[in-house]
């Protein structure tokens, strides 16, 4: 989930479910996407509200390359944040892009609801459309195997996020990150004892502390609902779920834990640009959200990333990312020109050398630069991530050397889905426990997850 995810990846609230959609047609004079002509305009989702004006810079100067490529085809952009307890009230009332973009936790619940377009016979005429990763392409597909969404940016794993300098005033060694969550809990411990700063910081506001609280559980080797048969169970009191609020617990006993229980997705990446802890838990791709909404750059924070502990058997990444969808209620040329602008935006750089060099170009160039090659999760192959990384080499400005923790094994680590029903219901019941065990280490921990597991497991009967 990232919130949205994010993303990420945003990532708050509970989604409000509705079968309404208000996308604008031919017969709907007061929507937003118009014809004029043989001239179609649509609104397409643009960046989060606060972006950098260089990223809104590089957003505009890829619109006119569209424009120009499709002379028939006007985009216009919308500041736009993915936020599930708005999104279907957005929808019914005309404010949302006829192209955006959504969680991966989102996707099914939004095709059964009949709140994103079906735009398979678009994707299927894309010269590119079998080479999708089936085990990523999965989550935009309906019951019946038709094209909702399609995977578009931030695929990524959950990984750990640190802060070099930190470690180095504390004596640690940057280039030796931990791989264990012991190991985790000493180098926080010790960041706190030698420089005062937090050593850890763990999102705790609305859902994004249940996304976070999920991906900790997974890392030792736990789940939040499995598949019995055909029945969905939740297993909120899985015995990783309850060490992975210990460890919470741990740190603030060892007072090495930032002791704000309000940070969400944007919160803690503006706390963690600004040095204001040593580490916390995001998705892999954060570091372009750091560039683009917070300034950060080669010369303002030491970035370190590296892998996710993952501690025991069956232990593994959370992983999740952005799909690209189209206004449910969408024109067939409407849908047409929607699809040639999420390929465009999206995916021809993964998959075509001139759009890759293109899009990198217009990134590196911009003052201050934008970010280039942060790792992901390959949409396609793992062969064809790697060419477009081939592709770019000469754009890439991430630390890739400081990442190395991450990538060395970013294709051999497990990634575990998402749980398959209410997603984002059960992360809410999961956060206000982030934020008891945050506030009161002694909190009684198996009598709330005991009491959330009855609540999770109702949603999941209620969801189907």
């Amino acid at each position: 989930m990232r919130s949205s995810r994010s993303t990420a990846l945003a990532m708050a609230g509970v989604l409000s479910l509705g079968l309404l959609a208000a996308c604008s047609t031919d017969d709907d004079p007061s929507g937003d996407s118009t014809a004029d002509g043989d001239k179609i305009t649509i609104t397409v989702a643009g960046l989060q509200p606060g972006a950098e004006q260089t990223a809104v810079d590089a957003l505009d100067e890829r619109v006119e390359q569209f424009e120009a490529k499709y002379p028939d085809i006007d985009i216009e952009t919308q500041e736009y944040n993915w936020l599930a307890s708005t999104f279907a009230a957005d929808l019914a009332g005309g404010t949302l892009p006829d192209v955006f973009e959504v969680p991966a936790t989102d996707t099914k619940v939004l095709i059964q609801n009949g709140q994103i377009a079906d735009i398979d016979e678009q994707v299927k005429q894309l010269s590119y459309a079998d080479d999708f990763n089936p085990e990523v392409l999965a989550a935009g597909l309906s019951d019946d195997g038709l094209v909702y969404a399609v995977p578009a940016k931030s695929i990524y794993a959950v990984a750990l996020h640190y802060n070099r300098k930190l470690f180095t005033d504390a004596g640690l060694d940057p280039d030796k990150p931990p791989t264990t969550w012991d190991e985790v809990r000493a180098a926080a411990k010790t960041i706190k004892d030698a420089t005062g700063v937090p050593g850890y910081a763990m999102m705790a506001l609305d859902n994004a502390g249940g996304w976070q609280l999920t991906a900790a559980a997974y890392s030792r080797g736990g789940r939040t609902q499995v598949l019995d048969g055909d029945t969905y169970e939740a297993t909120l009191t899985d015995p990783a779920v309850k060490e992975s609020l210990q460890f919470l617990g741990d740190l603030k006993a060892d007072g090495s834990l930032l002791e704000n229980t309000q940070l969400g997705w944007g919160d803690v990446n503006s706390g963690f640009a600004a040095g204001q802890f040593a580490m916390y838990t995001s998705g892999s791709d954060i570091y372009t959200a750091l560039v683009q909404n917070n300034g950060v750059t080669a010369d303002n924070l030491d970035y370190g990333l590296t892998a996710l502990p993952n501690d025991g058997d069956d232990s593994g990444t959370l992983g999740g990312g952005t799909y690209a969808a189209v206004a449910p209620q969408a024109t067939a040329e409407e849908k047409d020109a929607a699809v040639k602008w999420i390929d465009f935006w999206y995916l021809s750089k993964l998959v075509d050398q001139d759009q890759a060099v293109a899009d990198a170009k217009i990134l590196a160039e911009q003052d201050p630069p934008q970010a280039v090659g942060t790792p992901t999760l390959p949409i396609f192959s793992k062969e064809q991530y790697e060419t477009s990384l081939g592709w770019i080499q000469d754009y890439v400005n991430v630390p890739l050397d400081h990442m190395a923790g991450y990538t060395d094994v970013m294709f051999e680590q497990p990634v575990i889905p998402e749980a398959a029903r209410a997603t984002q219901e059960t992360y809410g019941l999961l956060f206000p426990i982030v934020q008891a065990v945050m506030t009161d280490p002694g909190v009684d921990l198996d009598a709330l997850l005991a009491e959330a597991n009855t609540q999770s497991q109702a949603l999941i009967d209620q969801a189907g």
